[in-house]
């Protein structure tokens, strides 16, 4: 019989409390965040853990992220990649990503991330057109909501079969399961998560993990 458990307080505190300690660096870059204006964009230390073991299980080597921040996600990733691995982190904002740097350098780390600040689709597009298709492990999308479909496209793309996308919100603190919500990023996460749900290209599992993470493994 299958089973079906609530996560409550009481369960999430567990969780939390059987998770690995993070390294110095990202607790002190995660704590900077915390207060900030847009704080709610930094995933939590629950799926960080979550993304490595992700990142790990698929020895990924060439990484592509949509939506940087404060580069809290950045770093796990980057730390996750071999040397002479790379995350192509995208973001439009250089003041938040301002924030990220010291943190990169002082984790060494630095050196894998390869910052572009422009328009996210502009900079996968870019990439399609120097050959770059099929050739990434990873690609970890948390930006603007009503841009996911365009990303998720070009993402597949990107990635070499076997590669993985990783949505972030996909759950939208429970808005896609209202039929009455009509915002716009509610409605875009609705019509996406209903198309990858169907889309052959993929192999997929919405996780309950954070805001909930829509998984699409390409074929």
């Amino acid at each position: 019989m299958s089973r079906w458990i609530e996560v409550d307080e009481n369960i999430h505190q567990y969780i939390s409390e059987h998770l690995p300690a993070e390294p110095e660096v990202l607790q002190a870059l995660h704590e900077r965040t915390a207060n900030m204006e847009g704080a709610g964009m930094q995933i939590s230390h629950e799926q960080a853990q979550f993304m490595r073991v992700l990142l790990q299980s698929l020895k990924a080597k060439n990484t592509i992220e949509i939506g940087v921040y404060t580069g809290y996600s950045t770093l796990i990733t980057a730390q996750c990649l071999p040397e002479d691995g790379r995350v192509i982190a995208c973001d439009i904002s250089d003041e938040w990503t301002s924030i990220a740097k010291p943190f990169w350098q002082k984790a060494g780390q630095d050196s894998k991330i390869d910052l572009r600040l422009a328009p996210a689709a502009q900079t996968m597009k870019s990439l399609i057109a120097e050959g770059r298709n099929g050739s990434f492990d990873f690609v970890f999308i948390d930006a603007d909501k009503t841009g996911y479909d365009e990303y998720y496209e070009l993402a597949l793309e990107l990635l070499r079969p076997g590669g993985l996308i990783a949505l972030d919100n996909c759950l939208w603190g429970g808005k896609v399961a209202d039929t009455n919500n009509r915002e716009e990023d509610t409605l875009a996460l609705k019509t996406l998560n209903k198309k990858i749900a169907s889309d052959s290209r993929v192999i997929a599992y919405l996780a309950p993990v954070g805001d909930g993470l829509y998984l699409a493994s390409k074929c």
